[in-house]
């Protein structure tokens, strides 16, 4: 019995450890080549991804009709819920011509991904399913990552969400 108390002590502080170092963001730029384009854009690569709602979200399609493309990477923890809330709240509504999307890459189904979603009250926003974490790698994005594409297939933006100035900023210079 004893044991397993040490064991379960020994296994809390390493995974809240590893979370630790996931929740400690820095606002340091995760794009490994910025120098194409001016003002450190470097171009995106389209790509291709299914919504929680099965719909298919086309980078390409989205730049025609929005002004920028916002990705927020999201891990449905406490953090995560309180970026995409001030995001929902303070950020979203501002910017019509600008397309956001919620990236779930830990669920790892569609469906697992929606339940997330709906669970966690974000219904009303789309969710893309990053099963294969390929957007995960594109960006080199983890946990509160956000990137901003402009209409231009620049990245302005690719780095952790902090408290929303520096993507209100980026916008604002759309």
């Amino acid at each position: 019995m004893r044991f397993i108390k040490l064991l379960f002590i020994l296994l809390t502080l390493f995974t809240l450890t590893g979370c630790l170092d996931d929740l400690t963001s820095d606002s340091k730029d995760k794009r490994s080549d910025t120098s194409t384009g001016g003002d450190n854009a470097a171009p995106a690569l389209d790509f291709t991804e299914l919504s929680t709602e099965n719909e298919t979200i086309q980078l390409s399609s989205e730049l025609l009709n929005h002004d920028a493309v916002v990705l927020y990477y999201t891990m449905w923890c406490p953090l995560c819920d309180s970026h995409m809330t001030h995001m929902r709240s303070n950020i979203i509504d501002n910017y019509s011509n600008v397309r956001f999307l919620m990236v779930d890459y830990v669920s790892g189904t569609v469906s697992q991904s929606r339940s997330s979603q709906v669970s966690n009250g974000y219904a009303s926003l789309t969710v893309l399913a990053d099963t294969d974490q390929s957007l995960v790698d594109q960006f080199n994005a983890t946990m509160g990552t956000t990137v901003v594409i402009d209409d231009q297939n620049n990245i302005l933006m690719n780095e952790d969400y902090k408290n929303g100035t520096r993507l209100i900023d980026v916008l604002e210079a759309l």
